[in-house]
Order: C-alpha cells, then sequence, then structure tokens
C-alpha cells in the first residue's frame, strides 16, 4: 500500500515480529533490522507508565538517522490459541511527514514553556522549559488538573479563568501575571498567550499556551513608570520636608524596604552652603520610611542629626557624587551594619535580613544637598547597576524639588524679614483711636505678597490710618511695599488731604514703573486707602486707589461698609480721587483690610463682606479678640493671599479740651491772646506749660497777623501734648530762617522750634495753620 499505516507486531517478550511499510517510513528502519529485535531498542525514552496501563500515549521513538520522533501509539493485544497472550499489534498515527515530527521536536525543546491543557484544564502535554518551571517530570503532571499542582492564588484563579475562556469560546486571548513558581525561588513576570486546538470536526479539542518570562520588560516598565510617578508626586508642595517625605513614599516598598533622606544641616537654614567636611559628614535624617510599621529598623529619628563616618556608603555616596552599591558580606557594609545595630539594638531584629544597601547623593544645579539610602531586607534581589542608575535619576529628579523649596524658604524668609522690618512694631503713641493689627503671610507656592498697614501721628491729635497691597510676591513685592510706605509717611508728614496725598503717590508708582523704560510703564500694580480721623470733629476722611472699603461697627452694633467711591489702582494715572467724609460717633469700630480677607477664587465677595460685617458685630472684649474673631470668622483654612488687617476704635476730645479764640488781625490783639491762652492753661492745670505757651502763641499770633491773612483763629487742645494751632487764610508756609546778629527779628520760628517737642505746619481749604506740641507729663 502507498499509504500503509505504520504498524509493528511484537511477540509476548516484547521482540518485533511484524514490521509494516509504513513503520519503516515512519522510523527509517527496513524490516531486516527491526524483526526480531527487541522494541525497548527503538525506544529513545522510556515509556510512559501511564501509557503502557492504558495500552495507548505518547511514546518517542528514535529514528534510523538518529533523532526522535513522538508519535501517539495503541496496543491491541492478541491472544493464543490457549488463552494466553500471544504479543500485541501496536499501530502508530501517521505525522503525515517529516514537518510533523520536526514541529513536536520544537515544542517539545523550546526555551519558553509551553503546554496543552484538555477542555476540562487537565495537562495533556508539557515540553522541557514548562517541566523545568513546574519542577516535576511530564508524567507527574500528565492527566492533572491544573489548579491541584498550584498554590491557591489570585494569579493562580486568572490563569485557570483564561484556560476555561478559550475553552468555551474558541478565541485566543493573553494573560500577565507578576508570580512565582514552584520549582523558582522568586516571582517573575509572566506574558502568557493561550489558543485553542481544534479536531477534524473544527470543534475545540485542547488549549495550547506559551508562557514568556518577561520579568525583564516588566521591571523595565515599573522603572519608567516609576520616574513617571516621580515627576507627578514629588514636589507637590515647596517644603523641604514634605518633598523629603513624598520621595519616601515613592521608594517604599516598590524599590526598597526602607528608604530614608538625610541633608546636610545648611539645607534647612538660611546660611549659603558650606564646603563639604573632609572626614566624617554631619547629616541631619528628614524622612524615613518602611514596609513595617513604625520603621523600627532607623537607627535615627527624624529630626536627629547623624555622624556618617567616611568608610560608610553615604558618606561614599557623598563624595564621589555617585551612587554607591553594598551587598552583604562587603567589609564596609558589615562595618556600617554593626553600627547600626550598636546605635540602635533596639532594631537589630528589624534589621536580620539585610543584604543589600544603595546610597545616592541627592545633587541639584551642581550642589550637594545629601543622600537617600535604600535597603532590601525582603525583597531578595540585591541592588544591581540597572538599580542605581534608576536611584541617580530619581534622586536627581528629587534633589531638584528639595533645591527648590529650599530656595522658595530662603526667599520667603528674607521677603517676611524684610516685610516685618518695614511694618510698625509697636503702633505710635496717640489719643485719637485704639488700634490693633494682624498680619497673616500667606501660606502658597506664590510666596510672600506686598500687603502693609501703617498708624500715623498727625498734628492737631488727628490720625492717619493706611492699608495697602502691591500686585506679585516675593522680594520684589516687599521692596516695593517698602518704597510705598516710606513715601506715605513723607506725603502724611506733609499733611495733605486723603485724595491729594494719592494723587501723589499715583505718580510715584507710575516713574517707579517706568525705571529707565522712558515713556513705556512696565506692569507694576498697587492698591491703597488712605484715611485721617480728626477726634475734635469726630470726622473721617478717606479715599481709596483700588482698594476695598472699610467696615463700620457703630456703638449700636450695627456694620456696614462705607460707602465710597474707590479710585483706580496706584499706576494707572490719568484720573482722579475722590474723598469721602464721615461723621461718626465716640467709640465707633473702623476695619482697614486687604483683599486677602474677603478676595478668593472659591469664595463670593458680597458673601465674604457679609461675614466680615457679621464677624465685626460680634461680643468681643478687646480690639485683639475682635482680630482674632474677624480672621477665624472670614478667612478659609488655607488663605491664598497675604492679609492684613488694621482695627481702630475712635475717641472724641470734648468740649472741655478744645479752646477757640478768633483773633481780629490787629498787633493790639497779640497781648489778649496771650493772657487769653495763658489763663486757659492754667484753668487746665497745665502751670508749668504757662510760660513757654505764652511765648509761643505770642510769637505764630504775631507772624499770622504781620505776614498772613485773615480771619486769624488760635485754637489749644489738651491731650496726651498740649498743642497750639493758629491758622490764617495765607497758603504762604513759614520757614526758618537765620537771623543776623543785629536784626530786630527774623526769630520766632527758631525760638518755637527751640522751646517745644515739634512744630509744623498744613494746609487747609482756607489757608494754613502753623502748630506747634508740648510734651505734658503723664496723669499719675
Amino acid at each position: 500500500m502507498e499509504h500503509a499505516s505504520a504498524a509493528a507486531i511484537l511477540d509476548a517478550r516484547g521482540m518485533v515480529t511484524g514490521w509494516s511499510e509504513g513503520a519503516r517510513r515512519l522510523t527509517g528502519y527496513p524490516p531486516e533490522e527491526a524483526l526480531g529485535r527487541a522494541a525497548r531498542d527503538l525506544l529513545a525514552e522510556e515509556a510512559p507508565t501511564e501509557a503502557v496501563a492504558a495500552l495507548h500515549g505518547t511514546v518517542v521513538l528514535r529514528h534510523r538517522d538518529g533523532s526522535t520522533v513522538a508519535l501517539r501509539l495503541s496496543a491491541c493485544q492478541v491472544v493464543g490459541e490457549d488463552g494466553d497472550p500471544g504479543g500485541y499489534v501496536i499501530t502508530a498515527e501517521a505525522p503525515g511527514d517529516r514537518r510533523t515530527a520536526l514541529a513536536a521536536e520544537a515544542f517539545q525543546r523550546a526555551s519558553m514553556s509551553m503546554s496543552v491543557f484538555d477542555t476540562r484544564q487537565h495537562y495533556l502535554r508539557l515540553n522541557d522549559a514548562a517541566c523545568r518551571v513546574m519542577g516535576v517530570p511530564e508524567e507527574a503532571l500528565t492527566g492533572r488538573f491544573f489548579a491541584d499542582t498550584v498554590e491557591d492564588a489570585e494569579s493562580s484563579r486568572g490563569f485557570l479563568d483564561h484556560l476555561r475562556l478559550v475553552a468555551e469560546t474558541g478565541r485566543p486571548t493573553r494573560y500577565e501575571s507578576y508570580t512565582g513558581a514552584p520549582a523558582l525561588n522568586r516571582d517573575h513576570a509572566w506574558t502568557t498567550e493561550m489558543w485553542p486546538l481544534r479536531d477534524a470536526t473544527g470543534e475545540v479539542s485542547a488549549v495550547a499556551l506559551a508562557a514568556f518570562d518577561s520579568t525583564e520588560q516588566y521591571w523595565a516598565r515599573e522603572r519608567l513608570a516609576l520616574l513617571n510617578e516621580a515627576a507627578a508626586s514629588i514636589g507637590t508642595t515647596l517644603d523641604v520636608v514634605r518633598t523629603a517625605e513624598e520621595f519616601v513614599e515613592l521608594l517604599v516598598p516598590r524599590y526598597a524596604d526602607f528608604a530614608s533622606v538625610d541633608l546636610l544641616d545648611w539645607v534647612l537654614g538660611a546660611e549659603e552652603q558650606p564646603g563639604m567636611p573632609e572626614n566624617d559628614i554631619v547629616l541631619r535624617r528628614v524622612a524615613h520610611g518602611s514596609g513595617t510599621e513604625g520603621t523600627p529598623e532607623a537607627a535615627v529619628h527624624v529630626g536627629e542629626a547623624d555622624v556618617y563616618p567616611s568608610f560608610s556608603p553615604p558618606a561614599k555616596a557623598l563624595r564621589s557624587g555617585r551612587a554607591v552599591v553594598s551587598q552583604a558580606g562587603e567589609p564596609d557594609f558589615v562595618r556600617w551594619v554593626a553600627e547600626r545595630n550598636a546605635r540602635a539594638p533596639r532594631g537589630r531584629p528589624y534589621r536580620k535580613g539585610v543584604h543589600s544597601m544603595l546610597a545616592v547623593p541627592l545633587r541639584a544645579r551642581g550642589t550637594t544637598l545629601g543622600v537617600v539610602v535604600g535597603v532590601r531586607i525582603v525583597n531578595p534581589d540585591d541592588f544591581a547597576a540597572d538599580d542605581a542608575v534608576l536611584g541617580e535619576e530619581l534622586a536627581s529628579r528629587a534633589a531638584v524639588c528639595v533645591d527648590n523649596a529650599r530656595r522658595f524658604a530662603r526667599e520667603r524668609t528674607t521677603a517676611l524679614t524684610l516685610q516685618h522690618s518695614l511694618l510698625p512694631r509697636g503702633l505710635p503713641g496717640q489719643a485719637a483711636v485704639d488700634v490693633a493689627h494682624r498680619y497673616l503671610p500667606s501660606g502658597s507656592l506664590a510666596g510672600i505678597g506686598g500687603d502693609w498697614f501703617d498708624v500715623i501721628p498727625l498734628s492737631g491729635s488727628r490720625v492717619a490710618l493706611v492699608v495697602g497691597d502691591v500686585v506679585g510676591h516675593g522680594i520684589p513685592s516687599s521692596a516695593t511695599m517698602g518704597r510705598l510706605c516710606t513715601a506715605v509717611r513723607t506725603l502724611a508728614d506733609v499733611d495733605l488731604p486723603p485724595d491729594e496725598l494719592l494723587t501723589h503717590l499715583d505718580d510715584l508708582v507710575t516713574h517707579l514703573a517706568s525705571g529707565d523704560l522712558g515713556d513705556e510703564v512696565a506692569e507694576l500694580g498697587a492698591t491703597c486707602l488712605y484715611a485721617v480721623y480728626d477726634p475734635v470733629s469726630r470726622r473721617l476722611t478717606l479715599a481709596a486707589a483700588g482698594h476695598p472699603a472699610p467696615a463700620l461697627l457703630y456703638p449700636d452694633g450695627t456694620a456696614s461698609l462705607v460707602r465710597m467711591t474707590a479710585g483706580p489702582p496706584l499706576g494707572v494715572g490719568g484720573l482722579p480721587f475722590e474723598a469721602t467724609e464721615l461723621e461718626l460717633p465716640e467709640g465707633c469700630v473702623v476695619a482697614l483690610y486687604t483683599d486677602g480677607l474677603i478676595e478668593d477664587r472659591d469664595r463670593d465677595v458680597d458673601h465674604a463682606t457679609a461675614e466680615l460685617c457679621r464677624a465685626l458685630a460680634a461680643p468681643a472684649d478687646t480690639l485683639d479678640t475682635l482680630c482674632d474673631t474677624v480672621l477665624k470668622a472670614v478667612l478659609p483654612e488655607e488663605p491664598g493671599d497675604d492679609v492684613a488687617l488694621l482695627v481702630a476704635r475712635t475717641r472724641a476730645l470734648g468740649a472741655d479740651q478744645v479752646a477757640t479764640w478768633d483773633i481780629i488781625p490787629d498787633p493790639e490783639q497779640v497781648a489778649a491772646a496771650r493772657r487769653a491762652a495763658t489763663e486757659q492753661v492754667i484753668a487746665w492745670g497745665l502751670d508749668e506749660a504757662a510760660f513757654v505757651t505764652e511765648l509761643v502763641v505770642s510769637e505764630l499770633v504775631t507772624n499770622a497777623i504781620r505776614y498772613g491773612a485773615p480771619p486769624v483763629q488760635l485754637r489749644l487742645i489738651r491731650d496726651r501734648a498740649l498743642i497750639c494751632e493758629v491758622s490764617d487764610g495765607s497758603s504762604t508756609s513759614p520757614h526758618l530762617r537765620r537771623a543776623h546778629a543785629f536784626d530786630e527779628g527774623g526769630r520766632g520760628l527758631l525760638l518755637v522750634a527751640q522751646l517745644t517737642q515739634r512744630w509744623g505746619s498744613r494746609q487747609t481749604p482756607r489757608g494754613k495753620t502753623i502748630w506747634a506740641e508740648q510734651t505734658l507729663p503723664p496723669p499719675v
């Protein structure tokens, strides 16, 4: 027959007594070489016990050319005349051609793990690689249910589910897992391709699979994912300690079982970088973490300083600027672990099994900031060259974030110091108002802003209340704020009305913004509110440049915002400022603030101002308590901008503290004015001030009559100081001049300046006022 089946006949002793043409084609042995031989001599491998017992199964024969052929054999027993076994007739499924044999060989010798399961997930075939992974020969697994050969784990259940899916749907699939294997001492990543095998009818008869050990690719993806995560999770705040904590959280437990970040002391302070010490290095522990709760492996507590000897891997990493890998058994590694155990013996049990350490310097912009240390205890893999490269990349990113946080903290400290040096530390003594204030620097990443406030005593017992805000953050804003604060004090000393003062301040800001740019004005904005309160008239005059209106709390407990027209922010130029004047009852509370108190991207301004008014109306024993109440009620938990709050309770000078006389512009009236002033001072019980007052009144009234214009008025105010004011209708300001030896006049103002604590002049709507103050002893 051209296509005869492969068949052989064996006698009871296992000797070949019959040999077909198909058998010759399959094995290469002609009948003369096969007949009379023991069938065992034709086997390349011992026949499986299960196959012999079942009289069918897969057997590996040795071809005449030396190769092997795996055949599916079936045996039929032959019985003699006496009923005793007389031998066997063995048939083999025809492999078709040589390619089938090669495919079987490729399956068996493939470097990847390959298996075949029936539709009930029982093993049918395993190649050599699969047997090595499972740790047992093929015959130990053939016919067994998959779930009975592995531990009950999530990855095993997933594998079984995918086998069933292919058997049920007939569609190929892929399954990826990270798990161990019976013959492997550590977990591996596996990518398993599964596909159906079909019989002649097209029905699924088995499921084949090939499992690739993708551990290297898995760890490469993990490293890339770790780098991507580092970019998103490290440096979310500009805080050095929190940045170090984020770095540790990233490393543990995926990269190391224990990790710590230690920084040089200067990084946490404001000083410049010192040189690296030659011998032992002192570092401060900023953050650490481990897979064990409480981090018992740590020999140094967070916040403590530790001395790293020169032989230690961290010290070597700091000096070399490169990652240092140390393994168990190395002398320096052993010394380092012994030193840690001696320093903190309680952590010795948790350090048992430590076998690998990686120390990586934290370097940014050419500056060494500290070191990160990773230790592996539970993880069986030692740190290798790839881990060192990854560690350096992660440390580089973390170091930039730490350096950014350090620079931000330094700039913030500098700006805050500058700002505090410019803000009033102790408010000057005056009687017009009682004041309290709060300044809260922003905790946002933008840095310290340019908010400021001031209380400026003016002549005539008046007081100026100022709040302002410079656009931007950081040192430039603080410096601009200092300029404006100084300018306001200078203009206040000239005693300009609020609207005029803001006009001059607007010109100054425009000049500062233009700088050296000529007519092109750069971006520089600021807002300001300037208010003047007169305790004699009880009038509050105020003007604003792009600033929120103040809130008023009246003695009856009602609170509201002042209705006023706010001009443009400073630096816009070309638009006028409008003053608003109010008459206040004694005991009113005026609250001036910057926009950080009421404005925020997540808050409604109207709602915030309503909260402000309600908070002002709340009972409070002192103005300091009132400030705290307002901030607690109005501010969110984390303000996004600086906040300045200035609260003032008005006082009034009674009629018994002020005396006023209209003076006829006649030199003969000087004596009468002098006499009236002296009598008033004595009536107030200020006898010691009578003589100086008489001289001051005489000189000022004489000058007003001689050089000024009517009407002339004299006013005395008894406050914390005795104030003498003479007003006239002339706008010409007086000035001191040097009198020559033979001059008959010219010494009046010089005499006033020497006899009084201070003196000056201010413009009024009807002319000018010359004033002088005498110090009074404090009341007993």
